[in-house]
């Protein structure tokens, strides 16, 4: 008999070659029908698969992370197996389960997949599906699996096999496909019962645009159609709040393929945008004690090679720029933080003079694959709310509790109600993948979460998602339609102190090594932007919005009156446009309320002769006439009232 110990620390004995299906089926009849994954002393673990000794185990389904995971990996396997029929001779790469569903990148020869062809794989997987098939694990050796692929023509498969070491390999079996995989799926296909492709892609194999590109083939299951039938509805939604043609309509920004891809460029209202949101950060830190800072958009590659970033990060970034000089080499820069370590560096420092808190709003450059590149979500050039605090081992934990709450400001001001938090911790047993000793990651891991304990954040732990040099702190916001988006970030770093040999004189009056914290609520000024449109579905809040108010003459007669009206509201910092086109008013109304203006003010002969404009409010309709002046006093007021919650 083996002892199975379950969340709640009860312990069960079971037979020795229980699966973790046959743990579910003696718990509940309906835990067996809902239950989809499991892992066994925290690895992943098929359904299906024996536990031989004392073990720990955890059940999931289908409304945890570890149960989609499963479910949409088997998925993709599914997806494969169709396509395996439908396009003889067809090649497979790599097919993983995504945050929202799955894809596979597939080498089709010479029969192209196209949207066309969507009904006919769907209605394809369903079939496959409904034969419940048996997913089957198998563990084979190296040599075997490299004759198995090989005499299939699956290079893909084959190139992945060459650098796995033996005794490690597996392969899942369902019905007559059979793919690489490490698992853990399904015990068979009978729980899909709904199927979607959404969408192709090119994809250069392994990520090089050197190589040969794939399709990519994306799609979603649910274990019930309604599922599906309500996904899709919320496709549709998402669709309408695409920041991308927001971002259009609301002449906020533009990408130009002269200029270069993935390198955004802000028109006059998006940039009036973001720098209200720059100004309402930096009225934020100011009362917390930063010190804003502004350093150069290239570093000397020796700044990169001293801070880790160019071992880890210049193969895929830009490549380095060579002055007239022999040996001199530039690069665009990728981070500011080692930056802001040369400017602690700068002079000596005292123990008096910490923390030192440096932000910066700098802009950063990555190489991102095109086949990345979506909107100001992922591109090549974007802006870091940065900041970089400078602290005494004693201080970390004060420091860090005082960003969370920078952030939470941020988050109430923005109508961010929803959302949760991940402690990024390194991974235990691959740890030659970080920099810094154990004492140090001991301690900077300690202190994240000490700090979300004080404030009662019930943080998610990840192990292995830590950055290279520390364990952070990431905030995940859903927005108004329930998709999550990571933004904001914190992380403790006693490693870039080492690096770039930081120093200040102790009370003891020796040299210490100070702890670095680095900090960016927003994450970036771009992603942030895109999240904040497809939020708000680009209504933003009245003290952010490029434009406040537009004023629209009846006829061109009231033109001069609308300018006069413009000119008293901006006089009183009212953000104010007209549309004076020779239109209808039904059509500007319409117009401007596709741009998303929160107030929409009429003017015509009655107007003119009292002094009044004529009030709609985006979303509410008609608000009556009333004198300019109290107009504005009405607006103010509303805006005061938001900026003075925080």
């Amino acid at each position: 008999m083996i002892k199975i110990t379950f969340p709640d620390q009860s312990v069960k004995e079971f037979a020795a070659g229980t699966t973790p299906m046959q743990i579910a089926e003696s718990i509940s009849p309906r835990l067996a029908q809902e239950v989809l994954a499991a892992t066994v002393d925290g690895n992943e673990w098929d359904l299906s698969r024996p536990i031989e000794k004392d073990a720990a185990i955890k059940l999931f389904k289908w409304d945890d992370a570890e149960g989609k995971h499963a479910f949409w990996h088997s998925s993709a396997h599914l997806l494969a197996e169709a396509l395996q029929e439908l396009y003889p001779g067809i090649k497979f790469g790599i097919g993983p389960a995504i945050e929202n569903g799955f894809y596979y990148d597939v080498d089709p020869g010479e029969t192209p997949i196209k949207e066309g062809d969507f009904a006919a794989i769907e209605a394809k997987m369903m079939e496959l599906a409904a034969k419940k098939e048996e997913i089957v694990r198998r563990e084979i050796s190296k040599v075997d699996a490299l004759k198995m692929f090989g005499d299939r023509k699956e290079e893909y498969k084959v190139e992945l096999i060459s650098e796995l070491e033996d005794g490690t390999i597996t392969t899942y079996t369902q019905g007559s496909f059979t793919d690489l995989c490490r698992g853990p799926h399904l015990p068979n296909t009978s729980a899909i019962k709904a199927v979607k492709i959404t969408s192709l892609a090119g994809a250069y194999w392994r990520g090089d645009e050197k190589r040969h590109q794939l399709t990519r083939v994306y799609g979603i299951t649910f274990p019930k159609k309604k599922m599906l039938d309500e996904y899709l509805a919320l496709l549709e939604e998402a669709k309408k709040r695409d920041h991308r043609k927001i971002g259009k309509e609301m002449e906020l920004f533009m990408f130009s393929e002269t200029v270069g891809k993935g390198l955004p460029m802000w028109l006059p209202k998006g940039t009036a945008l973001r720098l209200r949101l720059e100004d309402f950060l930096k009225k934020i830190q100011r009362r917390f004690g930063y010190q804003q800072v502004m350093t150069p958009h290239i570093g000397n590659k020796l700044l990169y090679v001293t801070s880790g970033h160019y071992a880890k990060y210049g193969k895929d970034s830009f490549q380095p720029i060579h002055t007239p000089e022999e040996d001199e080499e530039y690069l665009l820069k990728p981070m500011n933080c080692p930056h802001h370590c040369e400017i602690y560096k700068w002079q000596p420092r005292s123990y008096k003079d910490l923390p030192l808190r440096f932000a910066e709003f700098g802009t950063v450059y990555r190489y991102e694959q095109s086949g990345e590149l979506h909107g100001l979500t992922r591109v090549r050039s974007f802006t870091q709310d940065d900041a970089h605090i400078f602290c005494r081992p004693d201080q970390v934990k004060d420091e860090f509790l005082k960003v969370m709450d920078i952030i939470f400001i941020i988050f109430k001001a923005l109508d961010f109600k929803n959302f949760e938090a991940q402690i990024s911790l390194r991974d235990p047993n691959n740890k030659e993948k970080y920099i810094g000793s154990d004492e140090n990651w001991e301690k900077a891991e300690q202190a994240i979460v000490e700090a979300c304990k004080e404030k009662g954040l019930n943080a998610r732990v990840e192990l292995g998602e830590a950055a290279f040099y520390g364990p952070k702190l990431d905030f995940m916001v859903k927005d108004a339609i329930g998709r999550r988006w990571q933004l904001g970030t914190i992380q403790v770093d006693y490693n870039l102190p080492e690096r770039f040999e930081l120093e200040y004189t102790g009370s003891d009056n020796q040299k210490h090594r100070p702890v670095m914290i680095h900090r960016a609520p927003f994450g970036s000024m771009e992603r942030f932007v895109a999240v904040l449109i497809e939020h708000t579905a680009g209504k933003f809040p009245l003290w952010l919005t490029p434009e406040q108010v537009v004023i629209m003459p009846i006829s061109e007669k009231y033109n001069d009156y609308a300018e006069k009206v413009a000119q008293e509201l901006e006089m009183r910092d009212i953000r104010t446009t007209i549309d004076n086109r020779n239109e209808k008013i039904g059509r500007k109304i319409r117009d401007n309320e596709l741009k998303r203006i929160p107030y929409l003010l009429i003017v015509g002969e009655k107007e003119a002769e009292n002094n009044e404009v004529s009030v709609r409010k985006q979303g509410e309709g008609d608000k009556g006439s009333m004198k300019i002046t109290t107009f504005a006093e009405i607006l103010t007021e509303e805006v005061e009232k938001m900026i003075n919650q925080w």
